[in-house]
Parts: structure tokens; sequence; C-alpha cells
């Protein structure tokens, strides 16, 4: 897929490929495919010039954009691998990362480098916060530097003869996800696995050359461009998004689930297809986004391990009446198992080869507890999130879903420690702005009672904690929340 896309950006140079938007909405060109071509030869020789070559490992701190792509196109060229630095990790957690990771080279924005300098106070309102990344290694800034920043990686060094570009397998992109700071985990993916990562999006999304699509992530960046779509990057604002929707018209959309609620709660309206995923997105929110004009809504079930796995589409998940999550069948080269204990297993060409400083696995462990029902992968819950009361194991995802009831933004089952040593069940419900709470207390009410032992033993009502990139909802915050109210409760 990249070397399509570098042939595919030589072929239409003059034509936009990267959209940003003002605040009134207007589409503006941040890059044509010609620019991302030469900038992306430019990286590729300076890198070089700093030794950067096959099993190098290059740490990649920058904002997703045009140079974020062409330093991934860069680095592929050259045959070396790119560990992505997450700002929003924490300096001690991104220090053990990188122990780990031993790149030869961090390649940082003077963002990133701001945030970790004279910046910090503002960037920690952002929640970004970062090492001093010159106290971790040789360090190059990409793009405009401004004061205290690293060297420039010199792009306009005189362009020498490469090598032929390295067309073997091998590790591609490190990828930090779980773990502590005494043991991160990272997930590596090769050049196949992430090509072939590429190439299910690609049949999914099925982009057309020409019609924009909006979104922000690699995975929707690259086979679009390869596609010859113009990628547009989503605004952050909800109110600029939506302008932004509206005059872009694009073909198709991917945002994270809370970026949509935002969206809708400011009265966005959607074209063409609609993809969603990186945190739970319920029937009800579906349902919502084909209701804000969307032809179709698909919720897209992925991990870092392997993206995508499955997808479902808005129809089939609201008229599935079972229990737990449906996220659809196993997309094409995808297999789907559950071991002993009822946790997902996933294998297919996707699949992470491994995790560093492992030996290679074909099945990725999910972590979910799952079952399969009739091909269709139904998420019964995380096993960690699992809570034990009265000896009974509950997995709060069998029966999560079906608290969205309408005028529900979110809901999730949490354990909270009791006295005895037990713990209580705990509904906490998200409501959305509009909803009156009297009329919201009384349509929980039947789902709560078809809960059977599960029933929670208090419901309440308050916003969900969300955290990471992908502003998932956060369990344990919930839980500390929720911990907080029962005590209050008490007290009063």
């Amino acid at each position: 897929m990249l070397d399509v896309l570098a042939h595919t950006l030589r072929r239409r140079p003059d034509r936009p490929a990267v959209l940003g938007t003002t605040r009134t909405g207007a589409v503006r060109t941040t890059a044509t495919f010609g620019d991302l071509a030469d900038l992306a030869e430019s990286c590729a020789t300076a890198l070089h010039a700093r030794g950067v070559a096959g099993g190098s490992t290059v740490g990649v701190a920058v904002r997703p954009g045009p140079r974020a792509l062409a330093v991934l196109l860069a680095l592929h060229r050259l045959g070396a691998r790119a560990a992505v630095l997450d700002p929003g990790a924490g300096p001690d957690v991104l220090r053990a990362r990188l122990a780990l990771a031993r790149p030869d080279l961090v390649l940082a924005d003077a963002t990133a480098q701001a945030a970790a300098g004279w910046a910090r106070p503002l960037a920690r309102r952002a929640r970004l916060a970062l090492p001093d990344l010159a106290a971790l290694g040789p360090v190059a800034t990409i793009g405009p530097r401004l004061p205290g920043c690293a060297p420039a990686l010199d792009t306009g060094v005189r362009r020498a003869p490469l090598q032929p570009p390295v067309d073997e397998d091998g590790d591609a992109v490190i990828v930090f996800t779980s773990g502590t700071t005494a043991q991160p985990r990272a997930v590596v993916h090769t050049r196949s696995s992430l090509a072939a990562g590429m190439a299910t999006v690609a049949e999914l999304v099925r982009p057309r050359a020409g019609e924009p699509v909006l979104g922000g992530t690699f995975f929707v960046l690259l086979p679009s461009l390869a596609s010859g779509a113009p990628v547009a990057l989503p605004a952050r604002s909800a109110p600029v998004l939506r302008r932004q929707l509206h005059r872009l018209a694009p073909q198709a959309t991917y945002l994270t689930p809370p970026l949509i609620r935002r969206l809708l709660a400011a009265g966005g309206r959607f074209t063409g297809r609609v993809w969603t995923g990186s945190a739970p997105a319920s029937a009800d929110l579906l349902t919502r986004v084909k209701r804000a004009g969307a032809h179709e809504a698909w919720g897209v079930y992925a991990l870092t391990e392997l993206f995508p796995a499955a997808a479902v589409e808005q129809a089939d998940k609201a008229a599935f009446t079972g229990e737990g999550d449906l996220v659809g069948a196993p997309l094409p080269a995808v297999a789907a198992k559950t071991d002993a204990s009822g946790e997902l297993l996933l294998s297919g060409p996707a699949a992470r080869d491994r995790y560093l400083g492992q030996d290679p696995d074909p099945w990725v462990a999910t972590g979910d507890q799952a079952r399969l029902d009739r091909g269709r992968i139904v998420l019964e819950g995380r096993r960690k999130d699992m809570v034990l009361r009265h000896a009974e194991n509950i997995y709060p995802g069998l029966y999560e879903p079906g608290l969205h009831v309408p005028g529900v933004e979110l809901a999730l089952l949490v354990g909270v420690p009791a006295q005895d040593g037990d713990e209580r069940l705990v509904a906490v419900v998200q409501p959305a702005p509009e909803a009156d709470r009297a009329t919201l207390r009384a349509a929980l009410s039947g789902p709560l009672q078809r809960m059977g032992t599960a029933r929670p033993d208090a419901v309440l009502l308050a916003d969900i904690p969300l955290s990471g990139r992908s502003l998932k909802p956060d369990r344990a915050a919930t839980a500390r929340l929720a911990a907080r109210c029962l005590a209050a409760r008490r007290q009063g």
C-alpha cells in the first residue's frame, strides 16, 4: 500500500492531497500529492545522511498531517521502523518506552519539543507531557524550528542517489499500548502486516478517487490517498467541524464516538458513509448518525494488534436482540475463535508480528470475553473488567448495551469495593444533554429488570470520565467516581 501511495503521489502532483479548514469551514489545501512526494523524498535523503537505514529505529513525535505522513513514507523507503510516541502518555511512561525501543534518532516537531520545554505549563492544560527528548538520545526537528528546539533535520541536503527501495519484509512500526512504567508493552507490525491492514481498510471503505474523505488517522490517510482521494483532517472544535462537514460533503467520514457525540450536540450533519471506532459505539449512536444524514453508519472493532478486525452497520446492530455487544463478522482473512475461558482470539495477515522483546505469535489474545453468534463476534466484556459480587462473575460488556436506551450517551457497569470484601455493582449512565432525567430513569427500568442476578446495586446519572488519545471511557476513573458518589450518599 505504501508503495502504491508513492506512485500515486507522482502521478497526481497538482491535485489536493491533505485538506484543512478555516473557522468558517472553508476548505483549504494543506498539501498536494506532489508536495507530499517531494517532502517524503527530502526526508528520506536527510535521514539517510544521518545514518538511518534498514534496521534503524526512529522515534516519531510529530502531529498527524503531511509531515508525519512524509516521515512514515521516508522510513518505509529506507527500510527503517518508526516508534510512535504519544505526548499524552506522560514523561515517565515515555522514558520507559523509549528505553525499550532504543531509537537511533527521535524526530519531533516544534510543538512536541515545546511541550517538553518552555511551553510545559501550557501543555499540561492540554494533558500533554513529554520528557526532555534531548536527554533520551539524538533529536532532530522536522518542520519550522522554535527557540530551544533541536537542530533541524536538514531536508535541504544535496540529494544523493539512494539505494533501491527496500522491498523485503521487516519491522515497520512500533506502537505502544498497555503496560507499566516498569514493563512497557509495544506492538510490532511488519511491513506486510501493515500493508494487509491498510488493504482491508481500502476494501471496507472503498474510497473513490477525487472525492474527499474526512479522518485523521494513518489508517484513513494512507488507503484514501493511495486511491487518489484527498483527505481532510477533522477540525477539533465541534462547531467548526460541523461547518467543515457541511462545506466538504465527504464521501466517507471516520470520527471517534466522543467526537461524533459532540458533533451531533452541535447540530452536525453527515453525508456518505460514516465509520467510528477506537471506543464503544452503541446502536443508538449509529442510529443518530444515520438520522443526521449518513447513508451508512458503521462501527469498527479494531485493536492496535489487528486493525480492523470486524465491522457492523447500524441496521444489523439495531436488529440484534441478544445479550452482549454485536461488533460484526470478522473481515476477510481475519480468523476468530474463543479459548476455553471464553477469551476472543484473532489471527490474520494484518495481525501484529509480536510484542517487542517477545517471540512471534500468530494469535492475538484480545482480552475480550466473547462468543461467536452465527459467525459474528459478540463481545461480553473485558476480562480484566469482571466484577465479582456474591461469588458471581459479572462481565459488564454483556449487559452495558442494554442500558443504551434513547437519551443515554454512555453507560458503564463498574465494581466498587464493599466493606465486607465483596464488590457492589454500579451502573453509571451519562445522559444526553437534552435528556429529561426522570424520563430516562423510567426508560432504564425495563433493561435493569431484565439483567436478572446482574442487576446493579445502584444507578448513577453522571458524566463518564474519558482517557487516552481516542477518549475511551475510563473504567477505573468511573469506579472511583461511583465510590465517591456512594460514600456521599451514605454520609448524607
